[in-house]
């Protein structure tokens, strides 16, 4: 466990250079988020006080009549789509940055607008699996839960590099997917233990970050330091955002690092080819 998390840690800070080189990655997941927040009123605000509403704001089952699930469909669609769309944004950028290139936010929104097709159809295929397993979850409450996690896991495996495949080998939902499953088995392994570890990393620095504030926040308010805890709670807010937005970057960063290693043989500039080849052999 030590080793793995060595290993992720060093492939952490390599994706944290390119990071320092190309801070304008970071724009690319903002967007991603301010986007996602928009679909989200846009879905909520005009069923505002329904149970649909509800059903989306806080991640309750949604009424099973095939109105909501259609509803419930769309909002997913909306969801994949922005996301995909920026990421490919970002992943076309760090794959650039890894060809010798410099990379624009417009490079990389030119790249995304010319995949739409392609992400498209994958914000259709990702909407209907979400929307099955959904369905399977509201069937029952814990073994429902249970199947639907296992059955999401597999599948965020499976697809794990069906982003990068869209951007750089123009290809359907499909045939990504099969690609996706050809790079893991060719370099089958432990493909996941860096962004696992990435994870992990972040979640350690996120309480090393939030708790602090947290407590002077609670102690502030206790003793009716308004102003001093109004501080500590956006002081929180903006660090827990930057945090959000520093680990979504490196963890496409790394994912366009594995990916070029995998599919076509290469070691990034900053990337070490030991620990790459690390990062899928079994240990």
């Amino acid at each position: 466990m030590f080793t793995k998390m060595s290993c992720g840690w060093e492939l952490v800070k390599q994706s944290f250079r390119v990071l320092q080189e190309e801070k304008q990655l970071l724009v690319f997941p903002l967007l991603s988020g301010i986007a996602c927040m928009a679909a989200l009123a846009s879905f909520v605000l005009p069923l505002w006080g329904t149970p649909q509403a509800q059903a989306l704001l806080q991640n309750r089952q949604m009424p099973g009549d095939p109105l909501s699930y259609a509803l419930l469909f769309l909002f997913y669609f909306v969801n994949y789509f922005v996301i995909v769309f920026f990421n490919s944004a970002l992943i076309a950028c760090v794959i650039l940055r890894f060809r010798g290139g410099r990379p624009t936010i417009g490079f990389g929104l030119q790249v995304a607008l010319a995949r739409v097709p392609q992400i498209a159809g994958w914000a259709l295929v990702s909407a209907t699996v979400g929307l099955v397993l959904r369905i399977i979850e509201s069937r029952s409450e814990r073994v429902g839960q249970i199947v639907a996690g296992l059955l999401g896991m597999a599948w965020s495996i499976v697809t794990y590099f069906v982003v990068p495949v869209l951007v750089v080998e123009k290809v359907g939902p499909v045939t990504a997917v099969k690609r996706s499953t050809s790079i893991l088995k060719k370099t089958w392994g432990e493909a996941l233990t860096s962004e696992l570890g990435l994870g992990l990393i972040f979640f350690l620095i996120f309480l090393a970050v939030f708790l602090p504030l947290a407590v002077v926040a609670a102690v502030a308010f206790a003793a009716g330091q308004i102003v001093l805890g109004g501080l500590a709670v956006a002081a929180a807010v903006i660090l827990v955002i930057l945090i959000s937005l520093v680990s979504s970057a490196l963890s496409t960063i790394l994912l366009a690092a594995l990916y070029i290693y995998a599919a076509e043989g290469k070691v990034p500039e900053v990337f070490d080819a030991e620990l790459l080849e690390g990062a899928f052999k079994a240990k």
